[in-house]
């Protein structure tokens, strides 16, 4: 994964635009409104863009100067692997709110598709939300 840098005022105090993008990550859960959704269980794909201020840890070469995205990753796998939600924007929620509890994430984007069950259906069902 890269971090896209938006002209980031480092770390002098200015607000961070770099970003940490995480795309195509998919997981398989058991969410859904229906119950038959949460007992066949489908598949997911998570994508996020986490502004993070990059100039500490591109100076130092030093992950632990890093927002870790192993770590993100991790939260996010636990979160669409072992827990269940009804809804879509509860997951991505839940996503985002675990995301910003790590250090140095300062904002995300979080977009959670819900893949067709069957191969003749073509059409996925996806939520996008920012926080904070």
């Amino acid at each position: 994964m890269a971090a896209a840098s938006g002209g980031a005022n480092g770390a002098a105090g200015g607000t961070a635009r770099d970003r940490l993008l995480l795309h195509g990550l998919r997981f398989f859960g058991r969410h859904g409104h229906h119950e038959e959704e949460r007992k066949l269980g489908s598949h997911f794909v998570v994508d996020l863009e986490i502004t993070t201020d990059t100039a500490a840890a591109a100076a130092s070469d030093d992950l632990r100067d890093a927002l870790n995205y192993s770590d993100v990753y991790e939260a996010v796998r636990r979160l669409t692997e072992e827990t269940e939600c009804r809804l879509l924007e509860t997951l991505a929620a839940r996503i985002a709110e675990a995301v910003l509890s790590l250090p140095k994430a300062e904002r995300v984007l979080v977009r959670v598709t819900k893949e067709p069950r069957l191969p003749a259906q073509t059409v996925g069902f996806a939520v996008e939300i920012a926080r904070p």
